[in-house]
């Protein structure tokens, strides 16, 4: 997390999806959330750079550092 404004926070380690089962989708955005799923509360989603297309046996993932989320 940097100390300056805008401040910037990453992800330390590389995130991993669980594995695509079937069909294929292009990932465009992602949310980041206080529980990993349920009724939890959404703080910050963003729309990727660049989007990423899963299919079948692809596991989605974001390496160390990937993912840059801005707060003003």
């Amino acid at each position: 997390i940097t100390g300056d404004s805008p401040t910037q926070v990453k992800n330390a380690a590389a995130i991993y999806f669980p594995m695509c089962s079937g069909s294929s989708s292009t990932i465009t955005h992602i949310g980041v959330g206080t529980d990993y799923s349920g009724a939890g509360k959404l703080l910050y989603i963003g729309q990727l750079g660049t989007p990423l297309s899963v299919s079948t046996n692809i596991t989605p993932s974001f390496a160390a550092g990937d993912l840059i989320i801005t707060e003003d």
